[in-house]
């Protein structure tokens, strides 16, 4: 990642506006991909300078004439390493990829596992990654280890805060297949639960009602079922940790494969794909969309337990 710097001359009608707002609004403007909270911090450190003077206070008011420099640090990669791990790439332009992440793959380092993830994959792959998050390069959003299907890439900041924005906005369109345990009721149905950390097990979600609770709503079609298991299409309009495996154990259909929320081993892995991604493609304004085959294990599946 190289060191930038951007030099930006107040105009009259800019007096008196707060020296992070205005940087925000010129950011979005240039495409820089810095964001409010990425520019409040380098004004913080000491890395925005008003006539070569480091001003340390976000709100500051500018002043018409006098010069802005944006210093922006070349990231330290610290201990992130890129490793040849086979990636199944669907689409790729200067902007962006879509990637289908296989079942099995971390998406991100963590404390103790700094190897053998998609992040991994993608620092061998692509010479241009997005750096918001320096420890997750290029992540946008993120799949489960046992969840395989479509995820997107961004390939510079100005593309990742787009796309971030369509996430947080719920515009992001996505389609997952499942395979859970019994026959659901409905054909189709609204799970509207909100979703919390678990109180005691914290690298849990559940469904709770407390003060950190956060609104959580999917949307389930059955393709298929019987009296053992259901073949669904789910579409999550929000995107919490975990949604849809802990909706779906919550109503009495944990999804097969799934040791967390389900405790069943019905299947050889956890059933859920990521099989329909569309967006607005931050750099053109164009919807684009993508979709991805049912995995073999699903076929499988399907075909051994027809007409149970």
């Amino acid at each position: 990642m190289r060191a930038e710097e951007h030099l930006i001359e107040v105009l009259e009608e800019d007096t008196g506006k707060r020296l992070d707002i205005f940087l925000s609004d010129f950011s979005r403007k240039q495409k820089l991909g810095l964001s409010r909270m990425s520019l409040q911090k380098l004004i913080t450190a000491g890395n925005i300078l008003i006539d070569e003077e480091p001003v340390l206070k976000p709100h500051h008011k500018i002043k018409s004439a006098c010069r802005i420099k944006i210093r922006v640090p070349a990231q330290d990669p610290r201990t992130l390493s890129a490793e040849e791990i086979p990636l199944k790439i669907v689409y790729e332009d200067k902007d962006l990829a879509v990637i289908e992440k296989q079942s099995g793959l971390v998406v991100h380092p963590a404390p103790g596992n700094r190897e053998h993830t998609l992040v991994n994959a993608l620092l061998s792959r692509f010479k241009d990654l997005s750096s918001i998050n320096p420890e997750r390069p290029g992540i946008v959003h993120r799949l489960d280890k046992e969840t395989s299907g479509l995820l997107v890439i961004a390939k510079n900041n100005s593309t990742h805060l787009g796309l971030a924005e369509q996430f947080s906005c719920h515009s992001i369109k996505r389609k997952y297949l499942a395979l859970v345990k019994g026959s659901v009721k409905f054909d189709e149905d609204v799970i509207e639960l909100p979703i919390a950390r678990h109180p005691q097990k914290r690298e849990n979600m559940h469904v709770g009602y407390g003060k950190d609770s956060r609104y959580a709503k999917t949307i389930y079609r059955t393709r298929q079922r019987s009296g053992l298991f259901s073949f669904l299409e789910l579409e999550p309009f929000t995107g919490r940790t975990h949604q849809l495996r802990v909706h779906l154990s919550f109503i009495g259909h944990p999804i097969l494969g799934d040791s967390k929320y389900g405790k069943n081993n019905e299947f050889p892995r956890l059933a859920l794909h990521a099989s329909y991604l569309g967006f607005v493609h931050p750099g053109t304004g164009k919807f684009i969309e993508f979709s991805s085959d049912m995995p073999k294990e699903f076929k499988e599946f399907l075909g051994k337990n027809k007409g149970k």
